[in-house]
């Protein structure tokens, strides 16, 4: 049982991080936080359609209800009249809201609620199994969270310049044909399928973290896209490791305790980064106040 756990959360921790280092990397991390909870109304239309948590479809639902409210937010901001956090706080609560409407006047009887969504709950994913010719094969919530990894991956792999262009140089990456608006949206169809996907079993508060604290770590302690990436990567999973490792120690809440590592974690680096944490700049800063000091007052010896 625990090693299952150990092992969904490590495959969603890295999976969350994949495309957490492109929205770290582009300042759209408060984009991602909307995203996570706005599907939750793809999710809500898609089984009012088919009446079944377990259809496919749902997922496809929250990913359109994804792709919209990046759209939405975006469309509101080129009109000049909001800024892009002012557009967000319009648009996440409103969506989520309707869903959440949805959920408790039409979904009561139904094992669709909003604190699953939020909190999620790692302990109860091994339960669900998968069943391959008669055989157990693991938890459902592994395989599915596997298939979300490796897409992810392949997206990154293939698209990897494409991408990393369009990041530092959305300009230059349109004069060379390719299409940043495309890649765009391509990269938050895939956060709103990784939100998703990640629901039942950590929530969308932790989702948020994994996609934010891996990749901001690997930002602070790396200064090239492919060092970030693995950086990011290892950090994840080692967040997941000790998380699930000290909330069985302390009997707390595994997806609690995975975002309490994951926020030490990132704000170690923060603090302590060889090049860019906050002692490194502040005792450079130190060093260099203390030169203008001993310039000036060399400058004005020389005077007198």
């Amino acid at each position: 049982m625990l090693v299952e756990i150990q092992l969904i959360a490590i495959v969603v921790a890295v999976a969350c991080a994949l495309p957490g280092v492109f929205l770290v990397l582009r300042s759209m991390t408060m984009l991602s936080d909307a995203i996570t909870h706005t599907v939750l109304l793809g999710i809500v239309l898609a089984f009012f359609a088919t009446q079944d948590l377990n259809s496919p479809l749902l997922m496809l639902g929250a990913t359109l209800v994804g792709v919209a409210t990046v759209w939405v937010i975006g469309a509101l901001q080129r009109t000049k009249l909001l800024s892009g956090d002012a557009a967000i706080g319009i648009v996440f609560p409103l969506f989520f809201s309707i869903a959440i409407i949805l959920i408790t006047r039409y979904a009561g009887s139904v094992h669709l609620d909003t604190d699953s969504v939020l909190m999620g709950e790692l302990a109860f994913a091994p339960f669900k199994r998968t069943q391959l010719f008669g055989m157990d094969i693991g938890p459902q919530a592994l395989w599915t969270r596997i298939v979300i990894l490796l897409i992810n991956s392949v997206f990154i792999l293939l698209f990897y310049k494409e991408l990393k262009l369009s990041t530092f140089d959305a300009a230059l990456a349109a004069a060379l044909g390719f299409s940043p608006v495309l890649l765009h949206y391509g990269l938050m169809s895939l956060v709103s399928l990784t939100a998703v996907g990640a629901y039942d079993s950590v929530g969308s508060v932790l989702v948020v973290g994994f996609m934010v604290g891996p990749a901001l770590t690997g930002y602070l302690l790396t200064r090239q896209l492919h060092h970030m990436i693995w950086v990011t990567v290892i950090t994840a999973v080692i967040n997941s490791i000790v998380g699930v490792q000290l909330a069985f120690a302390v009997d707390a809440s595994l997806a609690g305790m995975i975002a309490v590592v994951t926020g030490v974690t990132a704000f170690a680096a923060f603090l302590f980064s060889p090049e860019k944490g906050w002692l490194k700049k502040t005792l450079r800063r130190s060093k260099q106040q203390k030169k203008l000091y001993k310039w000036k007052t060399k400058q004005e010896m020389e005077q007198r």
